[in-house]
C-alpha cells in the first residue's frame, strides 16, 4: 500500500457481485494488459469495456474511509455494512451479507467434494 501512496482504482468484478480495488501499480499492469487486447474482437473488446469503463479513482477522507461512486455501490449492492476482503495483490470489497454466503456456500461445496483439487491444490500444503 506504501508504494501506491493512497492511489487505488476500483472497477466491478465480472465474476462475482462485488468490487475490485487494487492499488495504482497493480491497476496499471491490468490495464496494459487490457489495451493489449484486441478492440475488433467482440468478446475482448466487452471486457474492455466493462472493466475500464467501470474503473474509478476511489479516494479515501481524512477518516480513511473508501469514497466509492455510486453505480459501482449499486453493481455490488454495498450498503452500511460491508466487507474488505484481501485477494494478495488486490481487495475484494462485498456486502457483508453476500461475502457470507458466499463463503458458506464455498466452504460447503469443498467439503461436498464438489470442488476437484488440481494437481496446484494437490502441492499446495497449508
Amino acid at each position: 500500500m506504501n508504494d501506491c501512496q493512497g492511489k487505488l482504482i476500483c472497477t466491478v468484478d465480472i465474476q462475482n457481485p462485488c468490487l475490485l480495488l487494487y492499488p495504482l501499480p497493480e491497476w496499471e499492469e491490468i490495464e496494459l494488459k487490457l489495451c493489449n487486447l484486441s478492440n475488433i474482437n467482440p468478446q475482448e473488446r466487452l471486457l474492455q469495456q466493462v472493466l475500464l469503463g467501470n474503473a474509478s479513482d476511489c479516494d479515501m477522507d481524512k477518516n480513511g474511509r473508501l469514497l466509492i461512486n455510486g453505480p459501482l455501490c449499486e453493481h455490488a449492492n454495498l450498503a452500511k455494512n460491508v466487507m474488505l476482503v484481501g485477494q494478495l495483490k488486490r481487495f475484494e470489497i462485498w456486502c457483508d451479507e453476500a461475502w457470507k454466503a458466499h463463503m458458506q456456500k464455498g466452504i460447503a461445496q469443498i467439503q461436498s467434494g464438489q470442488v476437484e483439487l488440481t494437481e496446484r491444490l494437490l502441492d499446495l500444503s497449508l
